[in-house]
């Protein structure tokens, strides 16, 4: 079934962060990016802000950011990085730090996130850092960065032992999620935010999963009014888990659906672009129900449902076949053991009793993971 995009644009919608004092809004919505400088003006002490952003980005956003401050006579900064995940090191982080010192930058200034998910986690990183902590924005141009990794303050950058593993906590004072900024973006990045709006249905929303099991070619034809819809619903579910438990000590453990199997896919195969976050997040997901229904705690029928789903919107749900690698049971299980939260041969999944009732499973055994893993490469 072909999806028609409409022309119409949908009215903004805006959801609050509720973190007490440092809460904050996500505009959503076809023309988010115009109210920039309105929400801007009030946080600047001096008429300027850094822009930390990629050359790609760059060469297709840089003229729009500009145009929403045009009225404002703010003057913009700009640095620009390389594209990729292999971006987020710490020599990046050490060049970002010292060219924000050599402007005099202090912590009345503001530095945006032009970008996808690479530039918002090193960019929210450098601001935590920058003289203790600068003023800093989102501007997501990615469908992941929109719904994920543009809300609720996580920063990092990788390192050779596994993705994310230095960072902190540091709070947005604004995201703009505009949805025609996404009008630019590949086919194949797309669906690779699309997995993580999936996401959010299979926590704790079976109605929202199945909406997308009708409506998800629409959302990714960027049908104005689906397009709009998935975002707010995936901004408000996340935003609801970080007001609930911002510094992931219980219930925002459950936002790392997929991503225990998915990171150590994207280690196994060195962050290299032939697997992208939102594939191995989706291979992930996917892992995880087949996984939970092969130990008895989730029912098949769920777990052929999200496996089909993915199928159908053109995303990967098995590790045979997926670019990259090789990729095998001991050597995923092997960076399994990295995360950040596994201890003593064990490491915490989030699992599912069906769609819609994900939980944390806080001791599974990495040797059953291993005999699963073997099963699913056909080592076997």
């Amino acid at each position: 079934m072909d999806a028609e995009v409409t022309t119409s644009v949908s009215p903004l919608d805006t959801v609050t962060v509720d973190l007490a004092d440092r809460s904050y809004d996500i505009l959503v919505g076809h023309g988010a990016l115009d109210q920039l400088g309105a929400r801007l003006s009030p946080m600047l002490k001096q008429p300027r802000v850094f822009v930390l952003t990629d050359e790609t980005v760059e060469r297709i956003h840089r003229h729009r950011l500009d145009e929403a401050l045009a009225s404002t006579g703010v003057t913009t900064l700009w640095k620009s990085l390389l594209p990729g995940e292999k971006t987020k090191s710490f020599s990046n982080l050490e060049g970002i730090l010292d060219w924000l010192l050599e402007a005099s930058a202090d912590r009345g200034d503001v530095l945006i996130a032009l970008g996808g998910g690479v530039i918002g986690d090193i960019t929210g990183l450098a601001a935590s850092l920058m003289k203790r902590g600068m003023k800093f924005v989102q501007v997501p141009t990615t469908l992941l960065a929109q719904v994920d990794s543009s809300v609720g303050g996580k920063t990092a950058v990788n390192t050779p032992r596994g993705k994310n593993m230095i960072g902190a906590f540091y709070q947005p004072q604004l995201v703009i999620a505009d949805t025609a900024l996404l009008e630019t973006l590949p086919a194949r990045e797309l669906r690779a935010g699309y997995a993580e709006i999936v996401k959010y249905g299979l926590i704790n929303d079976p109605d929202f999963f199945a909406w997308l099991e009708t409506n998800g070619e629409a959302v990714l034809a960027l049908d104005a009014k689906a397009i709009t819809h998935a975002v707010a619903t995936s901004c408000r579910a996340k935003a609801a888990i970080v007001a609930e438990d911002e510094h992931e000590t219980g219930a925002r453990a459950l936002l790392n659906l997929g991503h225990t199997f998915g990171h150590a896919l994207e280690a196994a195969n060195g962050y290299a672009p032939d697997l992208l976050h939102g594939e191995a997040v989706a291979i992930g997901m996917a892992l995880a129900f087949r996984f939970g229904a092969s130990q008895g705690l989730t029912p098949q029928a769920d777990a052929d449902r999200v496996t089909a789903h993915l199928k159908a919107t053109g995303l990967q749900s098995a590790i045979p076949g997926r670019q990259g690698g090789p990729y095998t049971a001991a050597r995923l299980v092997e960076l399994m053991q990295q995360d950040k939260k596994a201890s003593g041969g064990r490491v915490p999944l989030i699992l599912a009793r069906g769609i819609g009732q994900s939980y944390i499973h806080k001791d599974a055994d990495l040797s059953l993971v291993a005999a699963f893993l073997r099963h699913e490469l056909l080592e076997t």
